[in-house]
């Protein structure tokens, strides 16, 4: 089976052309929603308070995830000493996850930071999905309902997409004039050979 990393920075419209490739049959690892339900053990959320404090936990005793992202996107140390909690046991996860799906011809494992953690070597492939600057702007503000500021110092603490564009083996083009579902069936029909 080829094992494919799909990334681009936030507001590309990574999930999106998750979902075509969903709809082929193909199997998507979601690295985010997968790092979200760790957070929910008890041995991670004691080590993330550990970092953080009680202040990132909401009414509910779980954590805040608009709260931390908001914290972690402002402190390159606190976010790199997080990632050092969350990604071995995301990754745990997605080496589990492989097993159950090997008779696939291909898999997708969909994370915004592949290059950013080194994470290419362990994929046969990426796919870069890209998106011109104002359009990602515009998609974080009505997904998120943030400031304009936060979605820039997110943007800033992310590798350019002209770096991730020159590492990866393919690309996809998301900017509401290109056709997606072409540029998928493109890359699917090269994978399937």
């Amino acid at each position: 089976m080829i094992k494919l990393g799909l990334t681009g920075n936030i507001g590309s419209g990574k999930t999106t052309v998750s979902k075509v490739f969903e709809s082929l049959g193909i199997p998507i690892f979601y690295a985010d929603n997968e790092a979200k339900k760790l957070y929910s053990l008890d041995h991670v959320k004691e080590r993330v308070l550990l970092l953080f404090g009680k202040s990132i936990i909401n009414d509910l005793e779980e954590v805040d995830f608009r709260l931390l992202s908001d914290l972690v996107f402002n402190d390159k140390n606190k976010l790199k000493e997080l990632t050092s909690i969350i990604h071995p046991l995301v990754f745990n996860n997605y080496h589990k996850w492989l097993e159950t799906i090997q008779q696939e011809p291909y898999s997708i494992h969909e994370s915004a930071i592949i290059y950013e953690y080194s994470q290419q070597k362990y994929f046969d492939k990426v796919i870069c999905v890209t998106a011109p600057y104002e359009l990602r702007v515009q998609r974080i503000l009505e997904r998120d309902n943030t400031s304009r500021d936060k979605v820039e110092e997110r943007i800033r603490n992310q590798m350019t997409e002209t770096e991730k564009i020159s590492l990866s083996d393919f690309v996809i083009v998301n900017d509401e004039k290109s056709f997606i579902i072409k540029q998928v069936l493109k890359i699917h029909y090269n994978l399937k050979k």
